[in-house]
């Protein structure tokens, strides 16, 4: 959960995390490219667009946090960790490999 690149991933999914890294990361880096790769892995255009929606979201909700200076307590981190490895689970349109 705190390295996905030493976890044994499916490839799409390594892939979508390879990608939100570096639309994390370097977001002037990206290219079509990096779209067509994940095409390639098999994710439908609606998959990558919510890879990218959530990947900005994600990254704008922790700078907006970081820049007003607020702590997200433990106990948001663990319900959050909870939710992704349950209910979120349950949502295809989320990972890789749902429909």
């Amino acid at each position: 959960m705190h390295d996905y690149t030493t976890a044994d991933l499916e490839p799409a999914t390594r892939g979508m995390l390879d990608f939100a890294v570096k639309l994390t990361r370097s977001p002037a880096e990206m290219q079509e490219s990096d779209v067509q790769a994940l095409r390639e892995l098999g994710l439908s255009d609606e998959q990558i667009l919510s890879v990218v929606g959530i990947t900005c979201l994600f990254n704008f909700m922790n700078r907006l946090a970081d820049g007003l200076g607020v702590d997200i307590g433990a106990e948001r981190q663990e319900a959050m960790s909870r939710w992704v490895t349950g209910p979120a689970r349950e949502q295809g349109w989320l990972w890789a490999g749902g429909n």
